[in-house]
């Protein structure tokens, strides 16, 4: 484990090699672990992300910001960090969670993240701290729309399908690849209504299905330009609302002229064969 290579990703030479050592440290490998600097670290990105978005955000009001930091200090988005400074080699954990593969868990890969701010904090003060977390989310926020509010990439796939009336997306594992400290998934997203057929992969299964969904995201909509889905028939529209209890009104057509029938013919013959003879012989003498 080159403690060196890892401070140089973070951009920090701790002065405490203890403290660098702790925040390392899961709970499982012993009683002087990294909980309480997790929670440390957690309320210094808190405060760090808020700022950089109050900074760059200067239209959106306090309810979005609030989302959209939400979203940026989840557990998924200090995972993916974690993956890119490849956290998990300098893990110190139990041999039980080496085990059963600890070193890849995202909530332990986050938690580390966050005791490390946490470290930081108490190594160098609030700026040092200040200055690594910055360096980490800046290159993030300028892919952030804040017309999305920091939503995921399947959360955005899926309302955008909700709202086009399409049926939800489709997600399969289809290989992994790589180490078990470093295992990359494939992941196939599937829109069978738009035939629409995409890959991506990530550092864990949730990773890989948002690169996949991103890519989705942008078949779909340049699908839906080259070929709208087409709305409903009105009559179709009408049945649906008959079958749900709605009443609909609708302008009559006029009725036709009535003209008299064979039948209305034939029925006024018979009346005339079927009168006494009295009143034949009366119809004749007015006929007369």
């Amino acid at each position: 484990m080159d403690i060196a290579l890892l401070q140089q990703r973070l951009g920090h030479t701790f002065k405490s090699a203890a403290l660098l050592q702790q925040a390392l440290t899961h709970r499982s490998h012993s009683s002087l672990h990294n909980e309480r600097l997790e929670f440390l670290g957690d309320s210094v990105l808190n405060c760090v992300v808020a700022a950089l978005l109050f900074e760059k955000f200067n239209k959106i009001d306090e309810g979005d910001l609030s989302r959209l930091r939400a979203n940026l200090v989840k557990q998924q988005s200090l995972y993916e960090i974690a993956q890119r400074l490849e956290l998990s080699q300098f893990l110190r954990l139990g041999e039980g969670e080496l085990k059963s593969g600890g070193f890849r868990r995202p909530s332990i890969l986050a938690d580390t993240l966050e005791a490390l701010f946490g470290a930081i904090y108490l190594d160098s003060g609030f700026d040092a701290a200040r200055d690594v977390i910055r360096a980490m989310y800046v290159p993030i926020l300028q892919t952030v729309d804040p017309k999305t509010l920091g939503k995921d990439a399947k959360t955005l796939l899926q309302e955008f399908l909700q709202g086009k009336k399409i049926p939800l997306p489709q997600y399969n594992v289809v290989a992994t690849h790589g180490a078990a400290h470093n295992q990359e998934f494939e992941i196939e997203c599937l829109v069978p209504k738009l035939d629409i057929q995409v890959f991506g992969t990530g550092g864990s299964r949730r990773a890989g299905e948002q690169a996949a969904a991103r890519l989705a995201l942008e078949a779909v909509q340049l699908a839906l330009v080259k070929a709208p889905v087409e709305p409903k028939k009105t009559r179709q529209r009408t049945a649906q609302l008959k079958l749900a209890g709605i009443a609909t009104i609708q302008s009559e057509p006029p009725e036709p002229e009535k003209r008299p029938s064979r039948q209305s013919k034939a029925t006024a013959a018979k009346e005339q064969d079927e009168l006494p003879l009295g009143a034949e012989a009366v119809s004749q003498s007015k006929s007369a």
